[in-house]
């Protein structure tokens, strides 16, 4: 189905949902002031017939009225769920008409330097990151940072892929892992402050006799304050009691305190968490990837789910500590706060060797769904097939995601060995730095395992490396041809050593004089071609694919052109063989003014 109806029929299912839950929530509502009415009239009439019919209907109508919150809170909790899809689905009508710029564009996440990241917006605003990026948690985001930053080897991107393919039809699915994590994103601190607190020793189960102190201690005061209030002992002995264990309260909580604040921000997070894993547990999935993550939270019919609703249980009792009124007698009696810190540990101690990986498989389920999207918004992308040899790229309707497909111009490329350069030579603004970053960021694409922008794809796993958008840096006092110099460095280096890399280079030597350019040029393409390096490099000397003579078997020319009709310039943006022979720089410097 066409992706646009899909969402505009999802959306409209999920509207009409809201409206049900909306109305139950107004018949909640009134049936909770029903109750209360209801409590004084049968108090009224029940009064004359003696307290123990008060007693009796007090306790139906106070069930009756719990009840009806608890339901009321599960609605509205349903209702809050609803307008989370409603947004998911309302952002993807947008994504998919080319508007995907309310998602988060991982700016932070762009390294100071990197192979390429910054040459082909891999960051920030309008970047592929935000093009991609469906997570919501913040480990999601780095791991989907991850992959895009890391090509993998062959073994995980077929693994990714069939992953991807698996959950591009569970769109309901997906999209609910996205409504929990947007209900509460699960930060990294949380993570953080998890596995810190995970191997930190305990503290109170090192006394082995608190196993049956915590149960002989609250009887002992609980007997003697049942014992006083009754005549058998005397309120001395109840006084006396509830000073030492206030003093023995007092004493926990110093030590319990620290704990509890570590911990006690990351509630509404851990439900996030659980309902995010228990919707993993309960989905059906058929792929090796999807099956092995799921795993990571069941075993042995005890889920994942379970452990961390019931970690937040615990830590929900604890903040009873913050209630002055209620925690007082609480610890007086029952000695409230050990009893939740020993539950907290023994629930460490069970299972704090399992955080790590129920955080780390949602992050890998949130990055998948993030390209599963991407799959089924673009269902005319293909998957690519990796190519066993060492070098080859081929592809056709080859185009850049980032622009929108009504008015994108689409290509090819075909590269089949080692030590093979394309030249791409062109007039101004005709596409060659479009064509350089189509390639490129298909390459990272299909490295991550995704789909790509194009019908068909076939690659050799590569290391893709950039010298595209170089800028002087005043920090280090690095001019803008010193930056350059510095980016050819690293690609020298790699070349030499034999790394499996594939470069772009869109004119190169630009910050020197056009001699020194041309020889310099000339040169690092003669010592790429005797490396057995392979890439594309856009240019606009012309002089440099007359190197074709002297390589023919290793220059590939290409060009792109432009039509003149008088002053005015028409391009097509189509990737043409040969060299270009067409210019357009005096035309458009006449244009802004300038007398030639």
């Amino acid at each position: 189905m066409d992706p646009e109806l899909s969402y505009q029929n999802r959306l409209e299912g999920l509207q009409s949902q809201l409206k049900k839950l909306q109305q139950k929530k107004s018949v909640f509502g009134l049936l909770r002031f029903g109750t209360l009415a209801l409590a004084i009239t049968v108090f009224y009439f029940l009064w004359s017939l003696g307290l123990i019919w008060v007693f009796l209907a007090a306790v139906l109508l106070i069930f009756i009225f719990v009840q009806l919150v608890y339901k009321d809170l599960g609605n509205k909790n349903a209702i809050r769920h609803l307008e989370h899809l409603i947004a998911i689905n309302e952002d993807e009508l947008k994504a998919v008409k080319g508007a995907y710029f309310q998602f988060a564009n991982g700016s932070g996440y762009l390294p100071k330097e990197h192979p390429y990241a910054a040459d082909i917006d891999v960051f920030g605003h309008a970047s592929l990151y935000q093009f991609i990026n469906r997570t919501s948690s913040e480990l999601g985001a780095a791991q989907l940072a991850d992959w895009l930053l890391n090509p993998a080897n062959p073994e995980e991107i077929m693994e990714r892929q069939v992953a991807i393919n698996e959950l591009k039809v569970k769109m309901n699915w997906r999209q609910n892992i996205q409504a929990f994590g947007r209900e509460t994103a699960v930060k990294r601190s949380t993570f953080n402050r998890l596995m810190s607190w995970g191997q930190e020793p305990t503290i109170f189960l090192q006394f082995q006799h608190w196993k049956w102190l915590r149960f002989l201690l609250p009887a002992i005061v609980i007997s003697v304050v049942t014992g006083a209030i009754a005549g058998w002992l005397p309120m001395n002995i109840m006084y006396l009691c509830l000073l030492l264990f206030a003093v023995l309260a007092y004493q926990i909580n110093k030590i319990v305190s620290p704990l509890h604040d570590k911990l006690s921000r990351i509630v509404d997070e851990m439900d996030s968490l659980s309902l995010s894993i228990a919707a993993i547990e309960n989905e059906k999935f058929l792929t090796p990837l999807a099956i092995r993550l799921q795993q990571k939270y069941i075993a042995e019919n005890n889920r994942a789910s379970i452990k961390t609703k019931k970690l937040q249980k615990i830590l929900d009792r604890l903040d009873i500590r913050y209630n002055i009124v209620i925690s007082a007698p609480l610890n007086l009696l029952l000695l409230w706060n050990l009893q939740q810190a020993l539950d907290l540990e023994r629930w460490k101690k069970q299972h704090a060797a399992e955080i790590e990986n129920w955080f780390h498989a949602l992050a890998t389920f949130e990055a998948l769904n993030s390209f599963a999207v991407i799959h089924f918004n673009n269902p005319d992308w293909c998957f690519p097939t990796m190519h066993n040899e060492h070098f080859y790229i081929e592809a056709e309707e080859l185009g850049h995601p980032l622009i929108n497909k009504n008015k994108r111009e689409n290509n090819f490329i075909q590269m089949d060995k080692k030590g093979e350069l394309m030249l791409v030579t062109g007039s101004n603004m005709a596409g060659k730095s479009t064509y350089l970053r189509s390639v490129g960021i298909n390459v990272v694409l299909a490295m991550a395992g995704s789909t790509v922008c194009a019908t068909r794809f076939r690659l050799s796993p590569v290391q893709l490396i950039s010298s595209m958008r170089i800028a002087d840096n005043l920090e280090e006092s690095t001019s803008t041809f010193y930056a350059e110099l510095k980016k050819l460095k690293t690609v020298i280096d790699l070349v030499n050593k034999g790394e499996k890399v594939f470069i772009l280079l869109d004119e190169i030597l630009r910050g020197t004089n056009s001699l020194d350019r041309h020889t310099g040029s000339e040169a690092l393409i003669k010592q790429l071609i005797k490396q057995n390096a392979a890439g594309i490099i856009a240019t606009h000397d012309l002089a440099l694919a007359e190197i074709k003579s002297d390589f023919p078997e290793n220059i590939l020319n290409y060009h792109f052109d432009v039509q003149v009709n008088g002053e005015e310039l028409f391009f097509d943006y189509k990737l043409k063989p040969g060299v270009c022979t067409s210019l357009n720089a005096s035309i458009l410097m006449k244009k802004i003014g300038i007398e030639l």
